[in-house]
């Protein structure tokens, strides 16, 4: 797994620390871990985006998007959703498809991860939760807060592809696969048109 610098967590390790400040140290290796698949296509380490650039923007489209659209729809646990829909990649990784880690192997090693990095906080188990409901996909909030980090996902190949990278085409044809709601399909078809 490439990334800038080893986990922050290890400067650390043997420290008694305030629980929120150990979390916070194992945070900080999603600014450093880079999105596995744009690196596999050829993007440059120096443009890059790491797995924290991409969950902050993901929480902000959410935002976005959930105060426009679907005002029925609980924005304040989306959000929280989004922004720990990535957790589980602290320790485990951003594991793609050519990595070849089953979808249950994938899944257990997050739900590691994120155990390891919750539960000593306050309320962790919320986070965990939280998290769970991304995963399975069943509620709308998980459903919506799911298309949305395929947006993401496709609006950031949309910039690397203006910015002259090849190779874009697998990310927006897997995004617009995955966005069922019309809404999501018209912001992300502007995209190609403005082109």
């Amino acid at each position: 797994m490439e990334a800038k610098a080893d986990n922050p967590v290890k400067l650390i390790e043997d420290s008694n620390l305030h629980p929120i400040l150990f979390s916070y140290f194992e945070l900080c290796q999603l600014k450093q871990l880079y999105r596995q698949g744009w690196l596999k296509h050829g993007i440059p380490k120096e443009h890059c985006e790491s797995v924290a650039d991409h969950s902050f923007c993901t929480a902000v489209l959410c935002m976005w998007i959930s105060n426009s659209y679907f005002p029925h729809l609980d924005s304040a646990k989306i959000v929280r959703m989004a922004l720990v829909h990535d957790f589980g990649e602290i320790y485990a990784g951003d594991i793609i498809p050519s990595d070849e880690v089953s979808e249950a192997d994938k899944s257990k090693l997050e739900a590691h991860a994120l155990s390891r990095i919750c539960l000593k906080l306050p309320g962790g188990k919320e986070y965990i939760n939280l998290w769970e409901e991304f995963e399975a996909g069943e509620s709308q909030e998980a459903l919506f807060v799911r298309q949305v980090d395929r947006l993401e996902m496709g609006l950031q190949a949309g910039i690397y592809q203006r910015q002259g990278y090849e190779g874009m085409l697998e990310f927006l044809e897997s995004a617009r696969i995955a966005l069922l709601d019309a809404h999501f399909s018209e912001i992300f078809d502007e995209l190609g048109r403005e082109k």
